[in-house]
């Protein structure tokens, strides 16, 4: 089987479950695929008790299929954009202290509490598990991912600063906590910690990212100014989106981070002066459409990562284990730093608690888990990412909503 009819099933699926969502079940849209998407899974795994179904064949294929780069190489450019080119500044920067505080210092903390946490609870059921393994989960699981994020909050009625933090921090933090898992996976791959080179490739890949996110967003800026055709100037946007990504990568430079930035500066930057009010139109309908479309496939395809899931025991109780300590954690790390410095924060009990729960995770994060290299411990981790991950979009993601209206 070809990568276009790979392609073409997965548009069916993706068409057949978004209709049977929007007739019957009434999800929002990213959670309605996920669920049902999940379910097929579920179905498939079930049937080799009944049918001769080689789901060995299965998961070989879906191995195969390299999910892990599907989503970090190609879908999270687009997604990014897309989701910072509908984004207004004006509410971001109302909120920047919050954003930058739990889209910074909050993943860096995040990601060490967890892995001392997965390392030590680890060990006592007696999984052993190398400690870089450990701070590389912390670094996958820590970002709140901004591909559920945004899908989920336009329906669930969250007030507009609290959806401005969770939005900007989910944005910026999946850049911060990607170029975290490229400097620990270096370290893991070279054998040993070099604590100055480790800096040197932070500092490289994302403030190189956040910087040649202005260039490119300037730079398309400047184009988009000189011509007044929508055709020519989405095609514009579409060749920075990919090729600028590629190229940020390419060089070791944080593409997620660019994507935002450029996103930001695309949707926001002297738009009136950029782009007339049709263009403007036809510019945000084809990024929706794109973000909607990449969206179906995106979920589609990570519930079908239960296909490949090694479901032993001690692995689930140990990622049911993490899903609590990292939802306790979360409270913490958004509690603690509000009543701390309330001025600074400028949030109430009731904003930090939507914020507490709408930390969700997603595709990014099992994307991540995939890459590791083959070893026993990235079993363990692709189960406890998993749960983890089942659990954000189909619990919190369904509840987001009543949490907001909760007095």
């Amino acid at each position: 089987m070809g990568a276009y009819e790979v392609l073409i099933i997965l548009i069916c699926l993706s068409a057949a479950f978004a209709f049977i969502n929007q007739k019957y079940l009434k999800l929002p849209f990213v959670i309605g695929l996920f669920f049902l998407s999940t379910l097929l899974s579920i179905i498939v795994i079930l049937s080799q008790f009944f049918f001769d179904l080689h789901i060995e064949k299965i998961a070989e294929y879906l191995e195969k299929a390299q999910i892990d780069k599907l989503i970090i190489d190609i879908f999270l450019g687009f997604l990014l954009f897309a989701g910072a080119l509908h984004t207004n500044w004006g509410n971001l920067k109302s909120q920047i202290r919050s954003i930058a505080s739990f889209a910074l210092v909050g993943v860096i903390i995040s990601a060490l509490i967890i892995a001392v946490f997965f390392y030590y609870i680890s060990h006592f059921m007696g999984l052993e598990i190398n400690f870089i393994y450990c701070l590389l989960f912390g670094a996958l699981i820590s970002p709140t991912d901004p591909i559920a994020v945004l899908g989920i909050l336009k329906q669930a009625g969250v007030p507009k600063n609290v959806e401005s933090v969770i939005v900007g921090e989910s944005l910026f933090n999946d850049g911060v906590g990607v170029v975290l898992f490229i400097a620990l996976m270096h370290t893991l791959n070279v054998g040993e910690f070099d604590a100055g080179y480790f800096g040197i490739l932070f500092v490289q890949e994302a403030i190189g990212g956040v910087a040649l996110g202005l260039i490119y967003g300037y730079a398309l800026h400047i184009l988009l100014k000189r011509i007044n055709h929508y055709e020519t100037e989405i095609l514009l946007t579409l060749a920075f989106v990919m090729g600028g990504y590629y190229c940020a990568n390419y060089f070791h430079i944080s593409g997620a981070l660019s994507m935002v930035v450029m996103g930001l500066m695309v949707g926001n930057f002297r738009t009136n002066v950029a782009m007339s009010d049709v263009t403007m139109e036809y510019v945000h309908k084809f990024w929706e459409l794109v973000d909607v479309i990449l969206n179906a496939l995106l979920f589609l395809v990570i519930a079908f990562v239960l296909i490949v899931v090694e479901l032993q025991w001690n692995y689930v109780i140990l990622g049911l284990l993490s899903l609590i300590f990292i939802l306790l954690l979360r409270s913490v790390l958004v509690y603690v730093p509000l009543k701390a410095f309330p001025k600074f924060f400028n949030l109430t009990r009731a904003d930090a608690r939507i914020i507490s729960w709408g930390g969700l995770r997603g595709g990014l994060s099992l994307a991540l888990a995939l890459s590791l290299p083959d070893s026993p411990a990235k079993d363990i981790i692709l189960v406890a990412t998993y749960i983890i991950v089942l659990f954000s979009i189909l619990v919190q993601g369904l509840t987001i909503g009543k949490v907001a209206k909760m007095k």
